[in-house]
């Protein structure tokens, strides 16, 4: 993130308790009554909103900022740059993973399909000095795989820990962010334990890719492309970070929005480039065509998971899946029923007006919901502030975000589990999917780290 956006967004932070009345009255989808069950223990809107500043990236502590300044243009332009010089022991391989959110992005910038798309920005990338370029949609298929297993387990015991359901999903580093330093245990023993694509490709490219290429992972100069500024605070985590090796799984990330100012700041012009074909991880020859998983505009886990639910629970085949909205569309749930009976019940909550009111229905108790996909950006991933922000900035462009969507949704869906791929690296590179190493390397831990964070009067629930 330049310090043009930090100091837009510190501003913007600082002035938000005269705005938010205004946003919450002009808003037309938050109802009268969810108002009122969100504000019930809180006594006004200022202080709402104060609550959500804390899982942005507008609030950051001076350490945080001190992280995300190496998160930046500026830190891959000197890795070039030392690449360039004579000394070749300090020379790194630079390798860049684009998640699939990003993709549509520019397919709408450049005006072209995703998959020519996605071939001109490699192009563009291989250009500055990047050697690999990969996509993330397999380090997705990882982390949708280990999120079913972990949701049939925790279902199992339901009975015996109280901890078990409902599940929250774990792959929005805005979401985590809150949930630690603000909701703490209330939330924390919830959270899938599967790492993010993000940081699932990240091993996957500082331990088995580095292997493959025997170089060790500190040789290894990793950026991704993504849709949101809060990817750059999931990098930094003190256990993505390997105090050994002396390297990050992940050691820079950029927005799509940054990724594309660079173009435009070298005028490089779209139809200049040449149309070079991502690479793979496994070393497959010839160009594998694009996919992406099941979902609006995210990695599709509510899918993913309540259709293998379905299956593995009660031998049931889902094929299609209808949402029910809720209070608006970033507030919508799934049920299975069988003989009048209700089996499951998920649901997809966006944004932190919504999520705000699930906490408080969860403090009351009245969560019914099994599982709970949480996306802090209101219509998922794809309407990430670092590539769905208008370009006279803090407002979301809505008419880039709906081609966005459209763009996506051409994209062929590929199911994990029928990925050969994957099931090579489970056995080739993780010893099996119940490894030691598949624990290690696809899950992680969630803290409660609220008591270490005071919060003021004004921020409790």
């Amino acid at each position: 993130m330049s310090e043009v956006n930090v100091s837009k967004r510190r501003e913007k932070c600082e002035n938000c308790t005269k705005q938010c009345n205004k946003k919450q009255s002009s808003d037309g989808a938050n109802s009268n009554q969810e108002r009122e069950d969100v504000n019930e223990q809180v006594n006004d809107g200022s202080q709402l909103l104060l609550s959500a500043c804390l899982s942005c990236d507008g609030c950051l502590s001076e350490e945080d900022s001190l992280k995300i300044s190496q998160q930046s243009l500026e830190e891959v332009e000197r890795v070039l740059a030392l690449n360039k010089k004579c000394d070749a022991s300090k020379h790194k391989v630079l390798v860049a993973s684009v998640c699939p959110q990003s993709l549509p992005f520019f397919a709408v910038k450049f005006g072209l399909d995703v998959t020519e798309a996605a071939h001109k920005l490699c192009s563009f990338l291989k250009s500055l000095g990047v050697q690999y370029v990969f996509d993330t949609t397999l380090a997705a298929g990882f982390s949708i795989l280990e999120s079913q297993k972990e949701f049939i387990q925790r279902y199992r015991r339901r009975h015996h820990d109280s901890h078990a359901l409902p599940m929250f999903t774990s792959s929005c580093p805005g979401w985590i962010r809150y949930s630690e330093r603000v909701l703490g245990s209330l939330v924390t023993p919830h959270i899938c334990t599967a790492k993010s694509p993000q940081q699932i490709m990240g091993c996957l490219v500082k331990d088995f890719f580095s292997k493959q290429q025997k170089l060790s992972p500190e040789k290894v100069f990793h950026v991704v492309v993504a849709p949101c500024f809060d990817k750059k605070l999931e990098a930094v985590r003190e256990e993505f970070y390997s105090s050994l090796l002396e390297t990050r799984d992940v050691d820079c990330v950029l927005t799509s929005g940054e990724i594309y100012y660079l173009m435009e700041q070298r005028k490089v012009s779209v139809e200049e480039l040449d149309s070079v074909p991502l690479d793979q991880v496994f070393g497959e020859a010839g160009d594998v065509s694009l996919v992406r998983h099941d979902g609006r505009g995210s990695e599709g886990f509510l899918e993913h998971v309540f259709k293998h639910a379905a299956k593995e629970l009660f031998g049931l085949d889902v094929h299609e899946i209808t949402y029910k909205t809720l209070r608006n569309r970033d507030f919508q749930e799934v049920t299975l029923e069988r003989d009048g009976e209700t089996l499951l019940q998920f649901a997809a909550v966006y944004g932190f007006r919504n999520i705000q009111t699930l906490v408080h229905r969860m403090r009351k108790g009245r969560v019914p919901y099994q599982l709970v996909e949480v996306l802090s950006c209101p219509g998922g991933c794809l309407s990430g502030r670092g590539q769905a922000e208008s370009e006279a900035g803090g407002r979301v462009d809505k008419v880039l975000v709906q081609q966005m969507e459209e763009a996506y949704s051409s994209l062929p869906v590929r199911l994990p589990e029928v990925n050969p791929v994957l099931h090579t690296l489970y056995q080739d590179w993780l010893q099996g999917q119940d490894s030691l190493q598949a624990g290690k390397l696809l899950h992680t831990e969630y803290r409660d780290q609220s008591q270490s964070h005071t919060q003021p009067p004004h921020m409790q629930w």
